[in-house]
């Protein structure tokens, strides 16, 4: 499926939230699982459009949006760790990957920004 690095741990990042979805869901938790579904779901999605971006410019805006993603299902998943529905044992993992695809894309858009000046 995925061809590169960033590609390849989004994907797996993807399916650890998917898990972690069906998990809240038999929990009855609805609203912050829909919102953590859609954001680190986006995240390999739009890494994959970045692949195929129309010019550096698009590249850059589409691996940004990827960024805010990451920071955003960060976000929700410390969310769901501090109102105790899910235990810190169960998002060691997501957080740790999610951080880790966050470090890598910043890198990336730091290697981009230099490359464009």
């Amino acid at each position: 499926m995925a061809t590169n690095l960033i590609q390849t741990k989004t994907f797996a990042f993807s399916l650890q939230i998917i898990s972690v979805y069906k998990l809240l869901q038999q929990e009855r938790e609805y609203v912050l699982s829909k919102q953590l579904l859609r954001c680190s779901t986006s995240v390999g999605a739009m890494v994959m459009e970045a692949d195929h971006a129309e010019s550096r410019a698009d590249f850059r805006h589409k691996m940004s949006i990827a960024q805010k993603e990451i920071n955003e299902s960060i976000y929700w998943l410390k969310l769901l760790e501090a109102s105790n529905y899910i235990s810190s044992e169960q998002l060691f993992l997501p957080l740790k990957d999610a951080n880790d695809i966050l470090h890598i894309i910043t890198r990336i858009l730091i290697t981009v920004k230099q490359n464009m000046n």
